[in-house]
């Protein structure tokens, strides 16, 4: 019982601060991002040597200087995220469409209009919280969902999903999607799911190699087989940051029916997708994850050769 109270004052209290800071005004927000990211970057050096790694062997087309240039720019930019995603938790409704504006919302609502599923894919680029606003823009009576995986420290959890769910949109366990996107094709109520897919799967969910930033990369293909299951009109999120404080999402259909293609196909096109938007501005990409650190060699020696093969033939 002491345990309870004591994670309940924990949730209030980091609740209490998130809000505190978020309430503040954007550009002295961003004044404070400025400081941080020196702090982080030239004296504490967050994950530098996975950062280093990431971007030398993903640009190899770019010299020691560009690199540089890259890196400093990602410390500025993660700053930038974490300051704009607790002042999401505090923005009215009018200043969140001025900073976050969709393009090619009638091709969302016109699939759901038609009763169709519709799937989101979108990667760590640029502020994915924001995103989060997509429910005010959708004028069907849908359900709204975005897929995460639950952090491991609960007051911090529960600090971010009460953001994320500010405008409408429901956070759904990534264990769950199966179970809540089912309920809905049940009840007859169209769903609009967004999933983070540049994630590095686990062994039991690996099906799937791509080549990905010249990395022979393990994919997740989750929401390739639901937007599958379910028939969904699949969509990439093409976003852009004009500049602080602003940004662009552009809806980019990648299929009318998900069900109609070949395995793997929605996949790859995805990861070719973001990997242009990455290239384009590769600062807004989270770079300090260990995206590779499960190999195509781990996955055959965790499984054995003829299991590992028998997966890969199995979408």
């Amino acid at each position: 019982m002491a345990s309870l109270r004591n994670r309940s004052w924990e949730k209030k209290l980091l609740q209490g601060l998130f809000s505190t800071v978020g309430s503040l005004p954007l550009w002295f927000l961003y004044g404070l991002s400025d400081f941080i990211a020196l702090f982080v970057g030239d004296i504490i050096g967050y994950r530098k040597s996975v950062i280093h790694t990431n971007l030398s062997s993903c640009l190899p087309d770019k010299d020691k200087k560009e690199l540089r240039e890259i890196e400093k720019g990602y410390y500025r930019f993660l700053c930038d995220y974490f300051v704009e995603t607790l002042r999401l938790g505090c923005m009215g409704k009018e200043e969140i469409m001025h900073r976050m504006k969709f393009e090619g919302t009638d091709l969302v609502n016109e699939a759901l209009s038609q009763g169709k599923n519709v799937t989101l894919y979108l990667g760590h680029y640029c502020n994915w919280e924001w995103l989060s606003s997509i429910p005010l823009h959708i004028r069907e009576k849908v359900f709204m969902c975005q897929i995460y995986h639950p952090l491991e420290n609960e007051a911090s959890d529960a600090a971010f999903l009460k953001i994320r769910g500010r405008f409408g949109a429901n956070s759904v366990k990534m264990a769950d999607t199966l179970k809540v996107l089912r309920k809905y094709h049940q009840k007859g109520v169209p769903t609009m799911t967004g999933y983070i897919a540049d994630q590095s799967p686990l062994f039991n969910a690996m099906r799937y190699f791509t080549n990905f930033l010249h990395h022979d990369t393990p994919v997740t293909t989750g929401p390739e087989r639901l937007s599958r299951m379910f028939h969904a009109t699949v969509f990439y999120c093409d976003i852009e940051r004009p500049k602080r404080g602003e940004y662009i999402c552009r809806f980019i259909k990648m299929t009318d029916d998900a069900s109609t293609l070949p395995p793997f196909e929605l996949t790859e096109k995805y990861f070719r997708m973001l990997e242009t938007s990455i290239l384009h501005k590769p600062d807004y990409w989270l770079w300090s994850h260990r995206r590779w650190k499960r190999t195509r060699q781990d996955f055959y020696d965790y499984f054995g050769e003829k299991e590992a093969l028998k997966r890969l033939s199995n979408p």
